[in-house]
């Protein structure tokens, strides 16, 4: 209200004075009286008070109170029969509450209107009961306010109020419509309130911690545009109808741990951290966030829920973007912490960092849905050479579990993550199976190649488990040394070039003859002719002797090489240690082949 300009009812204008204040005191008039109940003289005001009874509708606009005066205000309207203040319609707007003003367990019977009021110091409501509507807009409490297990039955405004010290609305009762719109909060505690009508938070400022753990809404919750510059707490909090909390901003925690949903909601945060341990959806849900690492660990999904990287800013109702002055130089990407003991079988998860996620204890986990550019933690990239053989890990997709394990074991390469909290103790054993639920729902989404990638995770887990035989293990080391578990092209085409050279080596050395046998035909011709009959006899290939490595010996060990890689016979004269070089050679080297192109088809096939 402008200091110049007179209020628009008859007002004291006590200590007015044409140049510095012209207007003086803009307290209304007590009735029948040319001063406010501040300035009224003291006979009048016992008068005044005296004529007063519990229940009558009082109107003390821009009234300056002080501590004794709001006091004796309230005792002249006491009921003698509870102690409780009982008050009408009550008009206290603009009023100016210099000290403490404790209103107690007071009963407003009728309206109260407090806007723009300003409480200078503790504004205190503690189980008062509001039966009409009470209007708190454009008000300043400058000290705590306090409306624990306050009672409002009408509709209730707290709009641009501003609460310079802590709110407390613990154990408060809203049963008609709730609007805290573009208020100010230092800090707010919503504890175990209960909101039977529609709760309006838009565009809400909490500076400090905005609590409301075990509150109930009940109608209709709105929180768009709003701003938390400390976290925002909503513990075990239950949202019957609530169909869309946010757009909001976050500069700390949203904590929905415990909260049930039980009506669609759509939820839009930009905040550090969301955390929803044992948090219930019980309809559809979408999550749409930013800048947030986020850990559902134990949540309950009953219906489809998608959870979603918002890659722009959040859009307000008026279509301008949602300022995110919060988070300077940060990254807007969404980070998964935790999906243990959580049912995947509705979930959908969309363009989410999954580098740190924890999967161990993730039930069906094989239905869960990844659409977009979900990424994952992948293997060390660089060779290890510093130690013996030296270690290079291909690159692969990777859980956070494998990292914790392979950092915590003796000897480890470097380039592993030892710091995965919460981790815990999942090995091999625990992984495996992980493992082979990520790898069935890429293959159901037609993602082979992630599926490879998990099918190799679930190998090497297998691999190291301690409950196989070790003949087994012995088979899946050969399996993995030979061709990466049929994923390792390179690996396999290596094998078949190694066992290729060796086998054209020992061919050159032992297994082609000295020189090509010479055929011996031999026979009789029967006196006075007639039918002759001859034996052909072939000499046994010789061993070499002498230079065996010369180019014409390296040809002829190459084709019966390249015949045997084909599965085919070279019709080359071999000795007889030749004979079962080539014969090892035609059992091997297609098996590496044949690996090879499995390697390749796994990794292009869609």
């Amino acid at each position: 209200m402008s200091t110049s300009r007179p209020p628009a009812w008859p007002h004291c204008a006590d200590g007015a004075d044409p140049a510095a204040d012209p207007v003086g005191c803009r307290g209304i008039h007590v009735p029948g009286h040319t001063a406010c109940l501040a300035h009224l003289a003291d006979a009048d005001r016992d008068a005044y008070l005296a004529g007063l009874t519990p229940g009558a509708s009082i109107d003390h606009r821009a009234t300056t109170f002080t501590d004794s005066l709001l006091i004796a205000l309230l005792n002249a309207l006491r009921d003698p029969g509870s102690g409780r203040a009982r008050l009408g319609t009550s008009v206290f707007e603009s009023a100016i509450f210099e000290g403490d003003a404790v209103f107690g367990a007071a009963t407003f019977k009728g309206d109260a209107v407090f806007g723009s009021a300003t409480f200078k110091s503790r504004a205190g409501f503690e189980s008062a009961t509001f039966e009409g509507d009470a209007g708190f807009e454009l008000a300043t409490f400058e000290g705590d306010a306090v409306f624990e297990a306050a009672t409002f039955g009408g509709e209730i405004g707290f709009g641009s109020a501003t609460f310079k010290s802590h709110a407390w609305f613990g154990s408060a009762t809203f049963k008609s419509h709730a609007g805290f719109e573009s208020a100010t909060f230092k800090g707010a505690w919503f504890g175990s309130a209960t909101f039977e009508g529609d709760a309006g938070f838009g565009s809400a400022t909490f500076e400090g911690e905005a609590r409301f753990v075990l509150a109930t809404f009940k109608g209709r919750t709105w929180f768009g545009s709003a701003t938390f510059k400390g976290d925002a707490v909503f513990a075990s909090v239950t949202f019957l109808e609530a169909d869309q909390l946010g757009p909001l901003v976050c500069a700390a925690r949203v904590v929905l741990s415990g909260a049930v949903f039980v009506g669609p909601v759509t939820l839009s945060f930009a905040a550090r951290c969301l955390e929803c341990h044992r948090t219930r959806w019980s309809s559809t849900a979408e999550i749409r966030l930013r800048h947030a690492t986020v850990d559902f660990a134990h949540a309950v999904f009953e219906y489809p829920l998608t959870i979603v990287a918002e890659p722009v800013p959040f859009v307000r109702t008026d279509r301008r973007q949602l300022a995110e002055d919060l988070f300077p130089m940060s990254d807007p990407g969404v980070r998964v912490a935790s999906l243990r003991g959580v049912d995947a079988a509705h979930l959908v998860l969309a363009d989410l960092d999954l580098s740190g996620c924890l999967f161990a204890g993730t039930v069906h986990l094989d239905q869960l849905r990844l659409d977009g550019a979900c990424t994952f933690d992948t293997t060390p990239p660089v060779v290890h050479w510093r130690r013996w053989p030296p270690v290079r890990f291909t690159q692969r997709r990777v859980l956070a579990e494998e990292h914790h394990w392979r950092a915590s074991q003796p000897g480890a390469a470097r380039g592993w993550n030892v710091a995965v909290l919460g981790a815990g103790r999942a090995g091999p054993l625990q992984l495996a199976p992980v493992y082979r639920a990520l790898r069935k729902a890429f293959e159901d989404g037609k993602h082979e190649p992630g599926a490879a990638d998990f099918y190799y995770g679930e190998m090497e887990m297998r691999r190291h488990a301690d409950d196989i035989p070790r003949s087994e293990r012995g088979l899946l080391t050969a399996y993995w040394a030979l061709s990466g578990y049929g994923l390792r092209a390179s690996r396999a085409l290596a094998w078949l070039g190694a066992a290729m050279l060796l086998t054209i080596v020992l061919l050159m050395a032992v297994g082609l003859a000295q020189d090509t046998p010479k055929q011996t035909a031999t026979g009789s011709v029967p006196a006075g002719g007639g039918k002759v009959t001859f034996e052909i006899d072939k000499d046994d290939p010789q061993n070499p002797t002498g230079n065996r490595f010369t180019s014409k010996r390296f040809e002829k060990a190459l084709n019966v090489t390249l015949n045997s890689v084909v599965f085919r016979a070279s019709g080359q004269d071999l000795t007889t240690a030749g004979t079962y070089i080539e014969m090892t050679s035609r059992l091997t080297e297609p098996v590496l082949l044949g690996l090879a192109v499995l390697a390749v088809r796994n990794r292009v096939k869609r």
